[in-house]
């Protein structure tokens, strides 16, 4: 009984809303009945398949709605996020299969760890030249990728310390740099140059570009040269990018930094 008049009293009160100039309208009645029917279908789907189609029609018209409401949508902010994720990862995904060089054989791989072992002060490009007279056909750079797996340090260290234990005892005057991407919106590329120090892992972020080249990143290098010099670094680490070229490890040469 108590059921039956809560019942019609609501009904009652959508009624005069609906008939009153100021209440509600036909279509909010209609969006109320629309709204509760996706919910119950909520209840029974776990995680609805959407087509490409559908993606785009919801991301697209998501952009528009109101911040509150994008929360109660099918398509939540975080989904569109992995949406996203997902389009970037198929952008830049491999075809599957073999790539790369093939591996060496074990004889030369032996070879080439006991001429390591043996003279401490070749280095891999003088052992990829040793290799050649002795008939074998290797690249430096099998030669060197061989050593680092191996945990063989270049020429002349590799007879003294090591790479970590040089990085223990220069920890405080050594900076490292090196670029990372960021995708947008619209899959495009951006490229992010920073700067770190070993020690303190202090971040010094330099600036972010989508075309970054060598003049770009000479000019980044000379807005932090006098930073670097007032924190007291020695020695910058970076890798054989092109974009590190000779005028940007002139910036930190003349502020007697070592690259």
């Amino acid at each position: 009984m108590v059921l039956s008049f809560l019942y019609l009293a609501f009904r009652a009160l959508l009624g005069a809303l609906v008939r009153s100039r100021r209440g509600l309208h036909v279509k909010d009645i209609e969006l109320l009945v629309l709204r509760h029917e996706l919910e119950l279908l909520r209840r029974q789907v776990a995680r609805p398949k959407l087509r490409p189609a559908d993606r785009a029609l919801l991301a697209a018209a998501a952009c528009h709605l109101p911040r509150p409401a994008r929360s109660a949508r099918l398509v939540t902010p975080r989904t569109l996020m992995r949406w996203h994720r997902a389009l970037v990862r198929r952008k830049w995904r491999q075809p599957s299969g073999r790539r790369g060089r093939p591996e060496l054989p074990a004889e030369v791989r032996e070879l080439v760890l006991q001429l390591a072992r043996e003279n401490p002060h070749w280095g891999h490009r003088r052992i990829c030249g040793e290799l050649g007279k002795l008939g074998f056909r290797v690249s430096p750079t099998s030669v060197r990728r061989l050593l680092s797996r191996a945990r063989l340090d270049p020429a002349p260290r590799r007879a003294g310390p090591s790479w970590r234990e040089f990085l223990h005892a220069q920890a405080a005057s050594i900076v490292a740099c090196d670029f990372f991407t960021v995708e947008s919106v619209f899959l495009r590329r951006y490229y992010a140059l920073f700067f770190i120090a070993h020690s303190s892992r202090r971040v010094w972020l330099a600036g972010c570009t989508s075309n970054p080249s060598g003049a770009w990143a000479t000019q980044q290098a000379r807005n932090l040269g006098l930073d670097f010099c007032e924190q007291g670094v020695r020695f910058l680490i970076r890798d054989r990018d092109s974009k590190y070229s000779g005028p940007f490890d002139e910036v930190f040469s003349n502020e007697g930094i070592r690259s």
